[in-house]
């Protein structure tokens, strides 16, 4: 990885950083679906710099932010925009929607119905929208995050699984720690800061393509494959009692997204190839939200998690890696 790049990245996190306060672990997450191309779904309790996150990052990057708060009244065309006939001219003219931005924020996207979250369906995978039979492109960059509120459950409405599995991953995002609520009162309560955008959106899309030449050794997507496998068929790697608990194991964009996820991250960790730790580091944020749950996991209290880590601790990572395309050639 060339020195400007990651210098470049530095500058983008230290200009986050100098708003947002703390979640690191959080912030870390925004930036490899920033550079993986991927969706985030965060869990979180309201006041922990969701929006704010996402807002600042956009003015860093000197990117297009827009949000929109999901209530029980919204219909699609809020989203994705709709027709208007103009009667001076009677003709009909597109008015687009909010989706049109580089950073789109989904709030509290469970207080919409299923409708209005499917509207979304279309412009997530193919980074477009039809209106009226004419599809229209969103800008590139474009990511989503989608925030939802884990302690509420009156007037939500679950996710439907064909747009969970949409997100590359889902972040559960915690309290601060008391030393950093102390900084964060200080600084929402002190001089406003005003931010200076450092990147252009023309830096990021050069590093999402320098992203894709991340080399991946065979044996790490040999890993990524038997790791989702295995929440479809836990039997296969001894875990029979599980079974019962799994309705449905993650998809192919399980896998997927571990691959690109982790080229992300190595990219970020100043590599230009993956390591294993770089994958399990990643490996419950990709897959939690794809493994649909049986009535008797939700019973005893067997969560996704527990799930996971328990297919990990049988599934042992590859240790030996190849670093380049170059060193795998030789090998054969």
């Amino acid at each position: 990885m060339n020195t400007e790049n990651a210098a470049l990245m530095e500058r983008v996190l230290y200009e986050v950083k100098r708003v947002v306060v703390g979640q690191d672990r959080f912030l870390e997450r925004v930036m490899v679906a920033l550079l993986a191309q991927g969706h985030l779904l965060v869990e979180g309790v309201p006041g922990l710099a969701k929006t704010l996150t996402v807002k600042t990052l956009a003015n860093t990057i000197n990117g297009s932010f827009k949000r929109i708060q999901f209530t029980p009244d919204l219909v699609p065309a809020d989203l994705i925009g709709t027709r208007i006939f103009n009667q001076k001219t009677s003709d009909f003219s597109t008015s687009l929607g909010p989706v049109f931005a580089n950073l789109l924020l989904a709030d509290e996207i469970n207080r919409a119905p299923a409708k209005v979250q499917s509207a979304l369906l279309e412009v997530m995978q193919e980074r477009q929208v039809t209106i009226a039979g004419v599809s229209h492109s969103v800008p590139k960059p474009f990511v989503v995050m989608a925030t939802q509120n884990p302690i509420e459950t009156e007037g939500t409405y679950p996710l439907p699984e064909a747009q969970v599995d949409r997100f590359m991953m889902k972040v559960l995002v915690d309290y601060p720690t008391s030393d950093e609520e102390f900084v964060i009162v200080q600084r929402v309560t002190g001089e406003r800061l005003d931010l200076t955008p450092v990147a252009t959106l023309e830096d990021l899309q050069a590093l999402q393509a320098q992203c894709q030449q991340v080399y991946v050794d065979p044996a790490l997507i040999r890993y990524a494959v038997k790791l989702v496998a295995a929440t479809r068929e836990p039997s296969d790697i001894g875990l029979a009692e599980f079974k019962k608990f799994i309705t449905y194991g993650a998809s192919p964009r399980g896998t997927i997204g571990l691959v690109e996820g982790a080229r992300a991250l190595a990219l970020m960790r100043g590599r230009q190839y993956v390591l294993s730790e770089d994958m399990t580091d990643l490996v419950h944020d990709v897959l939690r939200h794809r493994l649909v749950l049986s009535f008797e996991a939700l019973s005893e209290g067997v969560t996704a998690d527990a799930i996971i880590s328990k297919v990990m601790s049988k599934i042992a990572p590859p240790v030996k890696l190849m670093r380049s395309a170059d060193e795998q050639l030789k090998a054969a």
